[in-house]
């Protein structure tokens, strides 16, 4: 199964370039299955409806979030209507929305996907490991599912990295999102699981983690606050990871990055042509 998973959208330029980028990805290289998170949407901070559609009509085939789910405030209420976008799965219950979901593929196979937020240097939520597990319990990949993701959005790499040993050879993959900046370190796990520690972002890298750098500067000099952040401008780079997985046992066979637009080194699956 040919699987892609995207970093956070940032703003208007990321949207843009998902736009661009991702219909064609899906015709081009077949793709069965597309996981996008969008919490940092719309100018930056969570995602509104309108714009958790524009993703969906793009080609994603889930929406996954983090910290900034709820900056957006209507995400409280049409996250119910919406079940192809995940909320992290540690929010207390009796939150809004799901933290885990199945969905079916273009080819018709059942993939679990779960949104796990970390706890180290993030905003405090519940315990993120059994209300997964749980999920992983009911979904067992190879029996109930063809194929499993896990987006981490967690600030400590070695939080994220912890859960990709926790979970290798028990899903298909790992992703870490939330610092916006990709990491080389991608890589299938002895158990079977694709890995990566952070896919980055799709926005304009000429900036700081997507926002205009002006005024994250002029801070960290003058040390006050000062203007509202808002995202950066100018060409945008969409980045991620290609997987394909083993129709037999849903565990990966390879993993390679994407990196598509703007100002980095061009990446891509070239078994996919």
């Amino acid at each position: 199964m040919r699987i892609v998973v995207l970093g956070d959208v940032v703003g208007r330029v990321g949207r843009q370039a998902i736009q661009t980028h991702l219909p064609r990805l899906v015709e081009r290289w077949s793709l069965d299955f597309v996981v996008v998170n969008g919490e940092n949407a719309a100018g930056g901070f969570g995602i509104s409806e309108e714009i958790a559609q524009e993703i969906l009509d793009a080609g994603a085939d889930c929406i996954t979030t983090g910290n900034h789910v709820w900056d957006q405030r209507e995400a409280l209420v049409f996250i119910e209507r919406q079940p192809r976008m995940l909320r992290p799965i540690n929010f207390p219950p009796g939150t809004p929305g799901h933290g885990a979901a199945m969905f079916t593929a273009r080819n018709g196979a059942r993939i679990l996907v779960a949104n796990v937020m970390g706890r180290i240097f993030m905003d405090p939520l519940d315990d993120p490991i059994r209300p997964l597990e749980a999920a992983l319990d009911v979904h067992r990949l190879g029996s109930e599912v063809d194929a499993a993701i896990v987006d981490i959005h967690a600030e400590a790499t070695s939080e994220k990295q912890v859960f990709g040993h926790m979970l290798d050879g028990r899903v298909s993959i790992v992703v870490g999102t939330h610092t916006h900046c990709p990491t080389a370190d991608h890589r299938v796990l002895p158990g079977g699981t694709a890995f990566i520690t952070d896919l980055g972002m799709c926005g304009a890298y000429d900036g700081v983690i997507g926002m205009d750098k002006e005024e994250p500067v002029r801070r960290m000099i003058e040390r006050v606050p000062g203007q509202r952040i808002t995202p950066a401008t100018g060409p945008a780079t969409i980045c991620g990871i290609a997987v394909e997985t083993d129709d037999s046992t849903g565990l990966a066979k390879w993993i390679v990055p994407i990196r598509m637009g703007g100002v980095l080194h061009e990446a891509g699956p070239s078994e996919w042509g």
